[in-house]
C-alpha cells in the first residue's frame, strides 16, 4: 500500500464536493432557463391575446356601423318598392311623388343613386332627379340576379365602376320587385360608394402592415385600409385556404400565412349580422410581437449572461476547490511520508495496522507484520558518515519496497534504521518468504565505497490468526521481540515469533 493510495477517502470527498458543485450550478440554470422560457412563452401568449382582442373591438366597431348604414338602404328599398305599388301615387304631381319614393334614402351616408328599374332594366324613378335618367341597367349583376329569383332577400353586388365620368367604385343593394302573382316587375336599387369603407377603416389604428379588409361571403374582396393594391377590390378570394376557413368558422380568431404578401399574420373575423359581408381583419404577427420580441430579446440576453457568469464562476470556484484538494492532499500525503526514504511514517504505519487489525478481525484472515533493522548501522553511520548513512537508508527501503508489491501492503519507517511491513492476508509462511527475498536482496546490494562487508538486515515476523488469542499491541511486541533474536542470534536473519 504507497501512501498516497492510504488517502483515498480525501480524493473521494474533494471529487464529491466538485460534483455537487457542478450538477447544482447546471441545475439551476436549468431552472433558470425553465422560468424565464416559460415567462416568455406566456408573455407571447398574453401579446397574442391582447392583439386579438384589439382586434374583435375593431371588428365589432366596423360590424355595427356597416350593419346600421346597410339597414338604412335596405330601409330606403323597402320604401321605395312599398311607395311604388301605391295607386294613389301615380295621379300626384312628379315632385310629390319622387318625395314618396325618396323619402328614406336622405339619411344614408356615401349614398349613390337610387333607382326603380322596370322589368327591361329601363329606369322608372330616379333619387338623383325628378325627371328619370335615360338608360338601361339591364346588364348589371345586381339587375339579371333577381330575374328568375323570387326571392324577395336583399342582393349585395359584387363592386364595380360606375358609368359615369369619374368611374369610381361602388356596391349595389338591390330587391326585386313582384307582383301579386309573383311576377318580375323590376328591381329597386341603390348603390354605396365604396370610399365610405375607406373612410370608416382609416379611422381606425393598426399597423403599417396589418389591413382592415371586407369581403362577401361569396369570396369578393369590397374594401381594404390599407390598400395592398388598387386591383384588389372587386377579386376573388372564395379559393383562398384562410377565405374558406373564415366561411366555415363564421367568426373567431387564428394564425396563418397571407397568400398575398407571404407573411404570418393573426386573423380576426365575423359575419356582419345576417348579411352575406365578413369583416376581416388581419394583423402583422411582427407588429402584434414587436414588443415581445424586443423584451424576449434583452430578457434572453440577461438571461445567457447571467447563466455564463454563474457557470464562470462555477468553473472558478471548482479550479480553486481542486487546487485546495491537491494542496492538502500533499499536505496530507507529507505528513503521512517519511522524509527521506519516501515510504510512510510511524503515524501512517499506526493508522494502517489498527485498520487492518479490525479488517483482520471481521474477516478472519491472517494478518503478518515484519520488523526490519539495519545491522550495525551505527557503526557504519560513525565510520561513513550522515550522508552515507542516509544513502544506505534510500537503498534499504528501495529494496524492501521492490520485494513488496502488493498494493495492500505497507511499507514504513518506524524509526532510525528500523523498518516495518504490514502484510494484509498473509500467513506466517508467506511472510517468512517475503522476508526471506528482501534479507537476501538487501545482503546482494553493492558495497558502499570504504566498506569491509555488504549491509544486512535482521527481520522479525509476528502473525495473528483467528485461532490465536492476542491483541495488537501484543501482536507488535512479538514483531520487536522475534527482531531482537534475530539480532542476539548472529544477525542477517529471519525469525518468527511463535
Amino acid at each position: 500500500m504507497s501512501v498516497s493510495s492510504a488517502l483515498p477517502e480525501h480524493s473521494i470527498r474533494s471529487t464529491r464536493s466538485e460534483r455537487i458543485l457542478v450538477l447544482t450550478s447546471l441545475l439551476l440554470v436549468i431552472a433558470i432557463l425553465s422560468i424565464v422560457a416559460f415567462l416568455l412563452v406566456r408573455e407571447r401568449a398574453n401579446a397574442q391575446l391582447s392583439a386579438t382582442r384589439a382586434a374583435t373591438n375593431i371588428v365589432q366597431l366596423i360590424e355595427a356601423d356597416v350593419l346600421r348604414n346597410v339597414e338604412l338602404y335596405d330601409l330606403s328599398l323597402q320604401g321605395l318598392i312599398a311607395a311604388s305599388r301605391r295607386d294613389d301615387l301615380k295621379t300626384v304631381s312628379p315632385i310629390i311623388r319622387h318625395l314618396a319614393l325618396f323619402d328614406r334614402a336622405t339619411a344614408a351616408p356615401y349614398k349613390g343613386d337610387i333607382l326603380l328599374l322596370d322589368p327591361h332594366g329601363d329606369v322608372i324613378a330616379d333619387s338623383a332627379s325628378v325627371e328619370p335618367r335615360k338608360g338601361n341597367f339591364a346588364d348589371r349583376e345586381y339587375f339579371q340576379v333577381h330575374i328568375n329569383n323570387p326571392d324577395p332577400a336583399m342582393f349585395i353586388s359584387r363592386p364595380f365602376r360606375t358609368r359615369l365620368a369619374e368611374h369610381e367604385w361602388r356596391i349595389s343593394f338591390s330587391r326585386r320587385v313582384s307582383g301579386t302573382q309573383g311576377e318580375f316587375l323590376g328591381v329597386a336599387e341603390a348603390a354605396m360608394r365604396l370610399s365610405y369603407f375607406d373612410q370608416l377603416f382609416s379611422s381606425l389604428t393598426i399597423g403599417p402592415n396589418s389591413s382592415v379588409n371586407l369581403i362577401s361571403k361569396d369570396g369578393i374582396l369590397l374594401a381594404q385600409e390599407p390598400r395592398l393594391a388598387e386591383e384588389l377590390v372587386g377579386k376573388d378570394f372564395s379559393s383562398r385556404p384562410n377565405f374558406q376557413r373564415i366561411v366555415k368558422e363564421g367568426d373567431g380568431s387564428f394564425t396563418g400565412i397571407s397568400s398575398l404578401t407571404q407573411d404570418k399574420r393573426l386573423y380576426t373575423f365575423s359575419k356582419v349580422g345576417n348579411l352575406p359581408l365578413i369583416v376581416i381583419v388581419a394583423l402583422s404577427s411582427d407588429e402584434v410581437f414587436a414588443s415581445w420580441k424586443r423584451t424576449a430579446l434583452v430578457v434572453s440576453l440577461a438571461t445567457l449572461a447571467l447563466c455564463i457568469s454563474l457557470l464562470w464562476l462555477t468553473w472558478l470556484l471548482c479550479r480553486e476547490l481542486r487546487l485546495r484538494h491537491s494542496a492538502e492532499r500533499e499536505l496530507a500525503q507529507l505528513a503521512a511520508t517519511d522524509a527521506l526514504t519516501g515510504v510512510a511514517n510511524r503515524r501512517t504505519l499506526d493508522q494502517t495496522l489498527r485498520h487492518e487489525w479490525f479488517r483482520a478481525q471481521r474477516s478472519g484472515l491472517p494478518l503478518s507484520l515484519l520488523m526490519i533493522d539495519a545491522d550495525h548501522f551505527k557503526a557504519f553511520n560513525d565510520r561513513h558518515g550522515h550522508l552515507a548513512g542516509d544513502d544506505a537508508l534510500c537503498s534499504l527501503t528501495k529494496v524492501i519496497s521492490t520485494s513488496v508489491r502488493r498494493p495492500g501492503d505497507l511499507v514504513a519507517r518506524y524509526g532510525g534504521e528500523e523498518f516495518s511491513v504490514i502484510l494484509p492476508e498473509t500467513d506466517s509462511a508467506g511472510a517468512r518468504q517475503i522476508a526471506e527475498a528482501i534479507r537476501v536482496a538487501v545482503e546482494q546490494l553493492p558495497l558502499v565505497p570504504g566498506a569491509e562487508m555488504p549491509m544486512t538486515v535482521s527481520i522479525g515476523i509476528s502473525t495473528w490468526t483467528s485461532a490465536s488469542e492476542t491483541n495488537l499491541e501484543r501482536l507488535l511486541f512479538a514483531a520487536d521481540k522475534a527482531l531482537y533474536q534475530a539480532k542476539e542470534g548472529g544477525r542477517n536473519r529471519v525469525v518468527a515469533a511463535s
